[in-house]
């Protein structure tokens, strides 16, 4: 008889064993899923810090060359330092292709002014998992970017030498002394814009 019991115990344990397993397994494939989302969103989010860097580098680029261009006038000065330059070109085709190169595509790019924001997603789904909407679900990220201007320089007087360019004080106190007849060393544009992610 009690030989037969413990058979008997062995065959309800059985069961109970296999629903164990099977919640674990199934335990263990609802993680995986996440892990799948926690990846796609954060090459979702690593796309939109790319894309609205570039947005921001490209618009950097083109009020550096600007001031070199304009040096010789500090009337222009301002402007250009205040993200106000004339003939700039779009910079948004800039963060599609950078959206491109991390596995994303461009939802929205807003340059405002010194600030560019842009929302992104991803060209690959979260992938197949026990969790039904992760075939298809892509993920969305925003990031903004920010150019900050550098250089400090005196306002122009009326009486100013028509020929003396303001002294340009840039980062860590660096100052120029530029001389208008010799103009060989000029700051780079890291020199005259910071560029950096805005704080989320």
């Amino acid at each position: 008889m009690t030989r037969r019991r413990k058979y008997g115990d062995a065959g309800q344990a059985f069961p109970i064993y296999i629903m164990v397993m099977g919640g674990l397994l199934f335990l263990a494939l609802a993680y995986f899923a996440v892990g799948q989302a926690t990846v796609n969103r954060g090459g979702a989010q690593t796309a939109a810090d790319a894309a609205a860097l570039a947005a921001a580098q490209y618009t950097r680029d083109q009020l550096a060359d600007e001031w070199v261009r304009e040096v010789l006038d500090p009337a222009k000065w301002e402007d250009i330092f205040t993200g106000n330059g004339q003939g700039l070109e779009p910079s948004c085709p800039r963060a599609g292709q950078l959206a491109e190169q991390n596995d994303a595509h461009l939802l929205r790019c807003d340059p405002e002014g010194l600030e560019f924001t842009v929302d992104v997603q991803t060209n690959k789904s979260m992938g197949k998992s026990v969790v039904p909407i992760t075939e298809s679900k892509r993920s969305k990220a925003s990031a903004t970017a920010v150019i900050k201007p550098l250089c400090t320089f005196p306002p122009l007087t009326a009486d100013a030498a028509p020929k003396v360019l303001p002294i340009l004080t840039c980062r860590n106190s660096r100052q120029w002394e530029l001389d208008p007849k010799n103009l060989t060393e000029l700051p780079k544009p890291q020199d005259l814009f910071d560029v950096h992610l805005a704080d989320r």
